[in-house]
């Protein structure tokens, strides 16, 4: 495994560019994390990007995932049950027909996925002589297949990167072409976290790899950074915090970050897929636009926002039994923005 890239607050819209090159954004880009095979990635923090002139994201033409992705969760610490029904009602979000919720959906969100990215790689893999090649197909469906617990944090509680790949394996797969998706507790120390990325995603498994994802939970140890704009920002533009939808910031603050390491795990599971820059630290379908979450956003300021009436709650996205997420923009290689759900 070779890199991971992190991100917290930082815009990478094309057509603001001349405006936000020199900004302090407050949000991504990725970082490389020797591991022993391919690509991961991660939100990384605070940090002065100059885009190189020309470049954009891009198919590398590797694999991608698609069909039905099982993801398998290992809780790592202790988590309340509303705490894991924040989590859990996302993915189950990512799967449902975009007609059972209103517009602007989470399904919507994921549709982005097919279309601006998974769509490309079928369409580049048949054109290369009829061939199937890396893209594999052109949709991808998440199902949450399965759920662990590990309580008493079999590994200590002051994890290192290196660790990650095992701690995924026990998160148990349904099959190959899963995610293992990894969350710490807010008492859990991973290396890197909140200094450097607020999530990650690599693969494991030598021949047979597969992929993981981990991301940490960070109300106590990094608010300002991994659970923005839901808390005062801990450098940079300063701003009132939004209400978070579930009423739980730091865990609003990792579905964020989950939503952005599943789509770069689907779209660059191994460090051949989607993405831009290098490939030890690249941008992704997420992380590319990170901090952007509404038209207008600019660092400092996360952009227009639906806002609950009963609640204030700001969001972007309406889920599965009845939740409000807010969840980043998508890259769009195709017009080279940031694509907003409001």
């Amino acid at each position: 495994m070779a890199s991971a890239a992190s991100s917290s607050f930082r815009r990478r819209g094309h057509a603001l560019l001349s405006l936000l090159a020199l900004a302090l954004c407050m949000s991504s880009a990725r970082r490389s994390v020797a591991a022993g095979a391919a690509s991961p990635a991660s939100r990384r923090l605070m940090e002065l990007y100059r885009p190189p002139a020309g470049d954009m994201l891009r198919y590398h033409d590797g694999a991608v995932l698609s069909g039905d992705i099982p993801v398998s969760v290992l809780w790592y610490g202790r988590f309340t049950p509303a705490q894991k029904a924040v989590v859990t009602d996302f993915l189950l979000s990512l799967s449902t027909a975009p007609s059972s919720s209103p517009a602007p959906s989470v399904a919507q969100w994921w549709g982005s996925i097919n279309r601006l990215y998974l769509s490309k790689a079928a369409a580049a893999a048949v054109g290369k002589n009829g061939a199937r090649g890396g893209g594999g197909a052109g949709n991808a469906r998440v199902v949450l297949a399965g759920q662990v617990s590990d309580e008493a944090c079999s590994l200590g509680k002051s994890l290192k990167m290196s660790q990650l790949p095992a701690l995924a394996a026990a998160a148990r797969p349904a099959k190959a072409g899963g995610i293992a998706l990894v969350l710490t507790a807010q008492d859990v120390a991973v290396e890197g976290f909140c200094m450097s990325r607020c999530g990650h995603h690599g693969s494991y498994g030598g021949g047979s790899r597969a992929a993981y994802a981990w991301v940490g939970n960070p109300a106590d140890q990094c608010p300002g950074q991994c659970a923005w704009p839901f808390h005062q920002p801990a450098y940079g533009p300063q701003a009132p915090p939004l209400v978070p939808p579930s009423g739980d910031a730091g865990m609003d603050g990792a579905v964020i970050s989950v939503a952005s390491m599943v789509a770069g795990a689907v779209t660059n599971p191994f460090g051949d897929g989607f993405y831009q820059g290098e490939r030890a630290a690249p941008l992704e379908a997420a992380t590319a636009c990170s901090g952007v979450f509404g038209r207008g956003a600019y660092p400092g300021y996360a952009g227009q926002l639906l806002v609950d009436a009963a609640t204030g709650a700001s969001y972007n996205a309406h889920g599965a039994r009845g939740r409000k997420y807010l969840l980043p923009a998508l890259f769009d290689p195709g017009t080279g923005e940031c694509a907003t759900l409001v």
